[in-house]
């Protein structure tokens, strides 16, 4: 039997905060600063931002390990942070961030037209995140509350490896029943969660503007002036530039041309893992 290629997506693969809820992703990026502060070790917001899309167990050791934050933790602790200590910030972590979690939880304006526009085309709607699952129980009851279910959802946890490995975004492939990676496409806010898509085989949409990079509420961001817009785009594309997206826009509510553009290109049988 002869293989074709796909001609159009069938599922979308959306990452939570900064792409679907929490417009400037603040939920896990203050909890990080609270739970470090808990041990007496100074963590600023753009420190705990850096590592953003990974697994939170190794976004604490990615942060553990700059030397900056290891040195402060040495001026209190005497040493630096072991496995052990990684672990025991990251056991104060998860009970804060379930606590915090309903402050950051509204949905991003536009993304349930912009979902049911989707769906209106038969894509499927998977879903993956850097939250382990005792915390993503609680994004997903949040979201539903207030009208965006998706239809499979994988936590970090819920695989063997996280961001930047390719397992969650894979897992929603085999949940949902895609025939081609080719016919998917991963949309996220960070650098991890694009290599995530990438490493799958997917097309990925890099989201410049509603998630961590730029790192402003929505009220932030339409408060932004077109030439100081103009700077944070091209800074932010910059930093995406690594991890190659596809595509680069500013929210979620510009997903629809680029999912037109997709479906113009699988037509004339490209795919993503050659673009």
């Amino acid at each position: 039997m002869n293989y074709v290629n796909p001609s159009k997506l069938q599922a979308a693969i959306l990452d939570w905060a900064g792409t679907v809820v929490d417009f400037g992703s603040f939920a896990p990026t203050q909890i990080f600063v609270e739970a470090f502060a808990e041990f007496d070790v100074q963590v600023s917001i753009e420190e705990a931002r850096g590592p953003m899309g990974m697994g939170k167990w190794d976004h604490i050791r990615t942060l553990c390990d700059q030397p900056q934050v290891a040195e402060r933790y040495r001026k209190v602790f005497g040493r630096t942070p072991t496995d052990d200590d990684v672990t025991a910030i990251y056991k104060r972590f998860m009970p804060l961030q379930i606590e915090k979690i309903a402050e950051h939880s509204a949905l991003i304006p536009g993304a349930l037209e912009t979902i049911a526009k989707l769906r209106e085309q038969g894509i499927k709607i998977g879903s993956c995140s850097g939250y382990p699952k005792q915390v993503m129980d609680k994004v997903v009851e949040l979201a539903a509350s207030n009208g965006y279910v998706a239809d499979h959802v994988v936590a970090t946890d819920e695989v063997p490896n996280g961001r930047p490995w390719p397992a969650q975004a894979l897992a929603n492939v085999i949940a949902l029943g895609i025939d081609d990676v080719g016919a998917c496409v991963k949309i996220d806010d960070t650098v991890p969660g694009i290599l995530e898509g990438r490493r799958a085989g997917m097309w990925t949409v890099a989201l410049i503007c509603s998630g961590n990079a730029l790192g402003l509420d929505y009220a932030g961001f339409r408060a932004l002036g077109s030439d100081e817009l103009a700077s944070e785009r091209k800074r932010i594309h910059a930093l995406f530039e690594s991890s190659r997206p596809h595509y680069m826009i500013d929210t979620i509510t510009d997903l629809p041309e680029v999912i037109a553009d997709i479906n113009k290109r699988l037509a004339k049988g490209e795919m993503p893992q050659t673009s």
